[in-house]
This record gives structure tokens, sequence and C-alpha cells, in this order.
């Protein structure tokens, strides 16, 4: 098996995005590899941490698609030592205990960041991992892409495999692809093994059982079966039980039995909050500007804020240079240019004017009162930071006389930014509201 054979296979396999981001540094070491073990080399140890806790099985059936084989897989730093063969037993071991459960040991309970948008999914999936509360089976959150479901339920995880219990995490499609391979290969009874034998079965992302109705029809047994013996399951979804389409009724019942949690798009306070401590998690500080910019500059995606922040450190690993806010700029300016054909004059005109209690016409008006003054330079200094737009453009639009005036309160805001903390304060946070806009 070579590099790009492995690739050209594993790219069906995967989203197009995650390819592209993570898994095409992928590189095969033949040399280093045997049938008991494949090693694969990235850049660095956070790559090697992501592709590790998100891939493995996708990579590990890549490879006994192209040799007939399922050896286990080691993704390692460029140049770190091969492990011993004592090391590698240890981390079989490991994994057999495991029953082949990989979760990311960054995602614990601690490393949380708890805020108003998921307070109540976090006291749920506590009380689930500390108290065994079978009243709460199953446990099902819900919630956009990236806002913090895997990580909850991987604490979950975490916490009780470190209590002794035996734990089986996967994907939808993880549980499906096994499902699909046991038929296959007349292997049904170790399927079947693996998934009602453990003290807690967490799946990801149930809402892609819709249209699968033989998956449907073995996860409603192995619900069952689990169920009766008090075992605990754990579900997430990107939304209501109910609103999962082609999922038949008698298993939409069972996943509202517990309790049901859901996870919001969080403020921008506990945006900043979550920046800070993802980069201290991957070692490394970021100023409060930094901090700032990336909240204000990225959608309320988790798993966003974590792929860029592994992005600027690795950058600044790779290239040897300072992580400061031009740097960071420069790597983030595709997605802010991305933003800026997104974003019209009319949005943000409409959201100050929510934010602020200003009526829009107002804002277009001669009037000359503080909060509409304000609330004006307010619009100003956006629109010229999110949009396209030239100084003369937003003149016009806003009835104004010329660009200098526009230019005026560019410079009045830029120093309120530096000088007033709330005025700060209200352009992030009406910033982070158009960004997210519905």
């Amino acid at each position: 098996m070579t590099t790009q054979e492995f690739l050209n296979t594993l790219r069906h396999k995967v989203t197009a995005q995650d390819f592209q981001k993570y898994l095409k540094q992928l590189n095969y070491k033949k040399n280093s590899s045997s049938s008991e073990c494949s090693v694969f080399e990235v850049q660095n140890k956070f790559i090697a941490n992501w592709i590790t806790t998100k891939y493995i099985d996708p990579i590990k059936e890549t490879i006994c698609d192209i040799t007939n084989e399922t050896p286990n897989v080691e993704i390692r730093v460029i140049g770190e030592r091969k492990k011993t063969k004592k090391e590698l037993e240890k981390t079989q071991e490991d994994e057999k205990n495991k029953v082949n459960t990989i979760l990311n040991a960054s995602y614990t309970f601690d490393s949380f960041i708890v805020g108003p948008s998921n307070q109540m999914a976090y006291n749920a999936a506590l009380a689930v991992a500390k108290k065994g509360s079978l009243q709460f089976n199953p446990f099902f959150i819900y919630g956009g892409t990236g806002l913090g479901k895997t990580h909850l339920v991987q604490a979950i995880g975490n916490y009780l495999i470190n209590d002794g219990k035996k734990v089986i995490y996967v994907t939808s499609e993880q549980f499906m692809n096994d499902f699909t391979f046991s038929i296959k290969n007349n292997t049904m009874p170790h399927f079947r093994d693996k998934y009602r034998y453990c003290d807690a079965l967490i799946i990801d992302d149930v809402q892609f059982f819709s249209n699968k109705e033989q998956t449907q029809e073995e996860f409603f047994h192995t619900f069952n079966e689990l169920h009766s013996k008090n075992k605990q399951i754990i579900l997430t979804s990107d939304r209501l039980p109910s609103a999962i389409s082609s999922l038949v009724d008698r298993l939409k019942t069972r996943f509202e039995w517990g309790l049901i949690a859901d996870i919001q798009i969080p403020a921008l306070e506990t945006k900043i909050a979550i920046v800070k401590k993802k980069s201290e998690l991957n070692g490394f500080n970021l100023n409060n500007d930094i901090v700032n910019f990336i909240a204000t500059n990225l959608d309320s995606s988790i798993r966003e804020i974590e792929g860029v922040l592994i992005r600027i450190n690795a950058s600044s690993s790779l290239l040897g240079q300072k992580i400061d806010l031009e740097f960071v700029k420069h790597l983030l300016k595709d997605h802010i240019k991305d933003i800026k054909e997104n974003v019209k004059l009319p949005d943000i005109i409409n959201i100050v004017s929510e934010e602020l209690n200003i009526k829009p016409s107002d804002l277009k008006s001669s009037k000359r009162t503080a909060a509409v003054v304000n609330a004006r330079r307010v619009v100003i200094f956006l629109a010229r930071e999110l949009t396209h737009n030239s100084m003369p453009d937003i003149a016009k639009y806003l009835g104004m006389k010329d660009h200098s005036s526009v230019s005026k309160n560019i410079s009045k805001a830029n120093e309120l930014i530096e000088k007033d903390e709330n005025f700060k304060l209200i352009i992030e946070n009406i910033k982070n509201k158009i960004i997210n806009k519905d």
C-alpha cells in the first residue's frame, strides 16, 4: 500500500472538507508498519490527536479495502520516535479494554465551557456520568453542528471509563458501517456482542439513521436489550427525535423516554471563554485582542474554532512566526472575505437597530440625538469592516453629505474601542450577531 493509494481510497469515506483540512496530510510509513500496526505521520500533535479521535475507523476500513487486513493504526508526529514493543502492546491492550472505543482525552467536564446556552445539557450530562441517573435513559442531546454535543457525550464516556465502566462510543455512520460489514461477512454475533454488552452506548448524530430501515431495526433491538438491563444509552442529533424524518415511530418514542436537552448557539462571552480555554488546552495562550478577533469573526461552531486554533498553532510552529494579531488576520483572511460577500448593509442596520433600540429610518435620517449618532457610528464602523462597501457607498446609503463624514465616524469608533470597554463590547456583540444571522 502506498500513501497515494491510501489517500485516493480514503477521500471517498470522509467529507471533502475534512479530507482537505486534515486527512490528506497523512503519510503512510511503510518501513515502520507491519501486519499488526499501520503507521502514519502528520505535521503536529494537534492534527494527530484530531485524526486519532475522529477518523480511526475510516482509516482502518480503507486499509482493509486495499490490503484485506485490519491492523491497529498509529498516528505519529514527524520525527517522533517509534513506540517500543512494550508500549505498543499496552496501547493495543488499552484499545481492547475499551472495546475499540477511542475518545478524545481532552473532552472532559472540566474543559467544557458552560454558559446559558448549554447549562441544562451540561448539568444533565454530569448527573448521568456521576450518579448513574437511569431516569435519564436514554439521555438525548440535540443542537446545531459544532456546538459541543460530541464534547459533552465524550466527557460522559471518559468519566465512565475512568470509573471502570465499559463504554462504546461511535458515530451513527460507524454503527451503520459495522452493521453492514457484519451482515456481509456473517459476523453478526460479534457485532451484537460489541454493542449489547457494555455499560454505556454513546451514538453521535442519530439523525443519519433516517431512511436506513435495516439499521433502524437492528438498533431498535440493541436499544431494547440495553435498556432492559439498565445500561445507559446516550444519543446526539441535530434536531428533536420527533423532527427526524423517516425514523420509525417506535424509535422516536424510545428516544423520548428519558431526558432531552438542547445546546443553543453560545453568546459572545461564552465564545470568548471557549477560545481562551481551547488555546490553553492546545498549549499556547492568546492575548485579548486575538481572542476577541477570533470569537467575533468565526461562526458559533466550536469545531470550527478548534480547527482554526490548530491551524494557527501549526502555522506558527512550521513558519517560526510569533502569534500576533496580524498573523492571525492573515490566516483568516479568506474566511473574513467569505463573510464580506454574505453581509449586506440592510443586515447591519436591522441588527444595530434592534440591539440599540433605534428605528432603522432614524439611522438614515438627519437626526443628531446622542443615541442615534452612536448607533449610526456603529453601523458605519461595521459596514466598513464586514462588507465590501466603500466610504462613498456607505455615505450615500445613509444619506450623509460625503465620505468625509464616514471617515470621521470610523476614526471616532476606533478611538472609542481603544478607550471605552463598553463601546468595544457593543461592537463585538453586534458583530457576532451579524456574522451568525440566520
